[in-house]
């Protein structure tokens, strides 16, 4: 199946022919392999009389060799799958069978890929970016204070990088293009909080998805704010650079060295909101974050701080 995607990857015709001598299956059982790509995958294959078999559009598969060569000086071993439940579950289960940190993990597909609070995150097949980073923290938590936040300022960084200007951020872990987003990331923790734990950064995002009936909100993609196809490899080493920065710079000074910079990223500063935690709304001003990262909200005339996996923001109309 993967020769055969590779072959259709560069969206123009091939003819049944040449796919069945590149696969050595006869022309007859070519269309019976793509049917079972089709169902596997999703993807849309056009066949034409005369003409042979296309994707409908380009594909930019992951390259393991090349993602590892074009590390820089990260030194993290990659693994890259195919499809998979989910990349975090998959860097967990790495991590707690001892293998080396920090490891990444991507894959072309996931079949139960999440988000915040439980939320699936969708996940169609060689179109988005599923890209999970596990390492090891010393020392407990407050290593891990502000982290999710960090993270997304080297997603924002990343996507500026490749083109996408107006990328923002949205309090805690949400990546927005004005009111549409774009990308999202989750955090999970292994181990003991107050000693060694490990850490899996789970980062999602759209690249190359031009439609979906799985997501439930306004989204938008790299694709759709550049109007060019992306090659998933080049976004993912940028990412991987651009985060090795941040966090080392965060092992180093802490998030607070990251207060200001967070706040100028910040799509709905100073913007009413709503602060919705469980069955209880709270409607204030946003007035920034602290030095853990914590949600400043102004609320009638005192300024709160909230904080927690289960919070989310509405913006006001």
């Amino acid at each position: 199946m993967r020769t055969l995607l590779k072959l259709l990857s560069d969206g123009a015709f091939h003819s049944g022919e040449d796919l069945g001598v590149a696969v050595g299956v006869s022309r007859s059982a070519v269309w019976k392999r793509l049917q079972q790509l089709e169902a596997e995958t999703g993807l849309e294959i056009h066949k034409v009389r005369g003409r042979g078999y296309r994707l409908a559009s380009p594909l930019y598969l992951l390259n393991q060799q090349w993602l590892r060569d074009n590390q820089s000086d990260a030194g993290w071993s990659i693994h890259v799958h195919d499809t998979i439940d989910s990349t975090n579950a998959e860097a967990m289960r790495l991590a707690g069978q001892g293998v080396s940190l920090p490891l990444l993990v991507l894959a072309e597909q996931q079949t139960a890929g999440r988000g915040r609070r439980g939320r699936k995150w969708a996940s169609p097949y060689a179109e988005n970016l599923y890209y999970s980073l596990a390492l090891r923290i010393d020392g407990g938590m407050r290593q891990l204070e502000g982290l999710s936040l960090l993270v997304g300022l080297a997603v924002v960084k990343m996507l500026r990088e490749m083109g996408v200007d107006g990328a923002g951020l949205k309090w805690p872990n949400d990546i927005l293009v004005g009111r549409r987003k774009l990308a999202g990331v989750l955090l999970e923790l292994t181990g003991d909080p107050a000693d060694v734990c490990h850490v899996v950064i789970g980062i999602g995002i759209n690249v190359n998805m031009r439609a979906s009936e799985e997501v439930d909100q306004l989204w938008t993609s790299m694709m759709l704010e550049t109007g060019a196809s992306l090659d998933r490899n080049q976004i993912a080493a940028r990412l991987s650079a651009d985060l090795k920065e941040y966090l080392a710079a965060h092992r180093s000074q802490g998030f607070v060295a990251f207060q200001e910079e967070w706040e100028r990223n910040h799509l709905w500063q100073n913007q009413n909101v709503t602060l919705l935690a469980g069955s209880t709304a709270i409607e204030g001003i946003v007035v920034g974050i602290d030095a853990i990262g914590a949600l400043r909200l102004k609320v009638g005339e005192q300024v709160h701080a909230f904080s927690g996996g289960e919070l989310s923001l509405r913006l006001r109309e």
